[in-house]
């Protein structure tokens, strides 16, 4: 069975999923996939935080963690899917990346809530929670990278100048067909870095 790293890169209410295998110098992907966090695919489910602004605090916290749970549950059977799929083709995943926008830690909803910037924030955290917390059920190892140092990262790594990389992960998606856009580019990219990390130098 084959090693395989899976990357993320998170929008609200779905995720861009892009998997990849080795070998390092020339990796190859082996599946990719949008996976919807939200059931019903509208803007009061896919900003959560938005909707609940405009709600009173009892209910604004009641249904945030409803979409909370939904996306959790979703992301958890999307996961296993994905798995069962990559099993049947002789892959099995032991890694993942998941971009992150800033990284930091969020307040109490009172706070965010006060706070457009942190709305935004508080929105897309909530979707890679439900995909942090799906790995972590499966027992799947994710690395959170900052989204606007992945490439200077990987650069690094690999010891490729970034418009050379740009080019090395938009070849990537030429045997798939569209779509691969940024978001699969990116999730690409980060999966590529973990695999890298977990093999060591």
């Amino acid at each position: 069975m084959q090693t395989a790293a899976l990357g993320f890169r998170v929008h609200s209410g779905w995720a861009a999923a892009v998997v990849l295998c080795g070998p390092l110098d020339a990796p190859v992907v082996v599946d990719r996939r949008k996976i919807q966090l939200v059931k019903i695919f509208s803007y009061t489910f896919r900003q959560p935080y938005h909707t609940a602004e405009k709600m009173a605090r009892q209910d604004a916290t009641k249904f945030i963690r409803g979409v909370q749970m939904e996306a959790k549950r979703l992301a958890l059977s999307a996961l296993r899917s994905l798995q069962t799929d990559l099993a049947e083709g002789d892959f099995k995943l032991v890694c993942g990346a998941l971009l992150l926008a800033s990284g930091r830690a969020l307040p109490a909803l009172e706070q965010i809530l006060a706070s457009h910037a942190l709305i935004h924030t508080a929105d897309g955290e909530l979707f890679r929670d439900s995909l942090r917390t799906a790995c972590a059920r499966f027992h799947l190892p994710v690395q959170g990278i900052r989204e606007k140092e992945l490439f200077a990262m990987a650069s690094k790594a690999f010891d490729v100048q970034p418009a050379a990389l740009k080019q090395r992960v938009t070849a990537f998606g030429k045997s798939l067909g569209p779509p691969w856009s940024q978001d699969e580019k990116f999730a690409a990219l980060g999966a590529w870095l973990t695999l890298a990390r977990r093999a060591g130098p």
